[in-house]
């Protein structure tokens, strides 16, 4: 767990982030984040991490309120190649697992690609 929070003081795009939720047990932790950008756009993190599972949903919205893209594995869309995988752009897209680090660098990514 605290690999997260490092990846998180140790960006140089998130400005600052609130843990909206946190429970831990022996064999599982539940994590809810609330990630602010220095763009001021806006991550909403969603995991739940044990042995046999990872759920998450990492959803990205600039500071308008809409949202570039949001990815998950809530298996809501069997018809797509990497299934439970997808993200929202807003169309269903193919994706592949994701984590916080990830994220981070696409995001990131997409900032210097902007400010080009």
């Amino acid at each position: 767990m605290p690999k997260i929070f490092e990846l998180l003081d140790t960006s140089r795009i998130v400005q600052r982030y609130e843990i909206l939720d946190f429970k831990q047990g022996l064999d599982f932790h539940f994590l809810k984040l609330k990630v602010e950008f220095v763009d001021d756009s806006v991550l909403y993190v969603r995991e739940f991490v044990s042995e046999n599972e990872f759920d998450y949903s990492c959803h990205w919205q600039d500071k308008t309120g809409d949202f570039p893209i949001r990815w998950d594995n809530s298996p809501h869309h069997p018809q797509v190649a990497t299934f439970p995988h997808h993200e929202h752009t807003p169309n269903v897209e193919e994706s592949h697992e994701i984590g916080l680090q990830d994220v981070l660098a696409l995001v990131q990514q997409q900032m210097e690609n902007t400010r080009l």
